[in-house]
């Protein structure tokens, strides 16, 4: 899937709803709980979780994959984990403010 900056996207297989804040230019499948998420005021059909991809998602948390081409912000949390082409997310680091000294 084509992903765009703002676009909200829902789980099929939990209540876990995120929006894109950086995307890369190519597709990509951006899942929750081991099942691709879609656009929100999709139809949904419901799916079940890899039991794998359960570790949960977090109201508020920014998830990045390890090369940072992908963020979302989780704007409703879930018990399923968020995956990028099969590798999970990790919550981004909060940045350090530079010394005002």
């Amino acid at each position: 899937m084509k992903l765009k900056v703002g676009q909200a996207l829902v789980s099929v297989v939990d209540d876990t709803a995120v929006i894109a804040t950086k995307v890369p230019d190519g597709d990509v499948v951006l899942t929750c709980g081991g099942a691709p998420l879609v656009p929100k005021g999709s139809e949904v059909t419901p799916a079940d979780a890899d039991p794998a991809h359960l570790q949960g998602s977090l109201l508020g948390k920014r998830y990045v994959d390890a090369d940072g081409t992908v963020e979302v912000l989780c704007t409703k949390a879930g018990p399923a984990s968020l995956a990028l082409d099969g590798v999970l997310l990790a919550t981004a680091e909060a940045k350090a403010l530079p010394s005002s000294d």
